[in-house]
């Protein structure tokens, strides 16, 4: 099954997220299917890509609940 997740980057303190399609049970910073966005939390900066993230949303992947969440901003 596949998610619609956030991949942490970025230095300590200093988190930058990368929002990523990748299989459910693969680790956190695993390799992602498709790179969809990008959240840098200390800006409130979101870059999201909606076509993209819809096009995965109707292949069937399932976001988690901080995605959906930012998807909607």
């Amino acid at each position: 099954m596949l998610k619609i997740r956030l991949s942490r980057i970025g230095k300590k303190n200093q988190p930058h997220y990368r929002i990523v399609v990748t299989e459910a049970r693969s680790r956190r910073n695993g390799a992602p299917v498709a790179t969809i966005g990008s959240w840098h939390p200390g800006e409130d900066k979101i870059v999201l890509s909606k076509a993209e993230y819809e096009t995965w949303l109707h292949k069937g992947a399932q976001p988690t609940a901080a995605v959906r969440q930012l998807a909607t901003k």
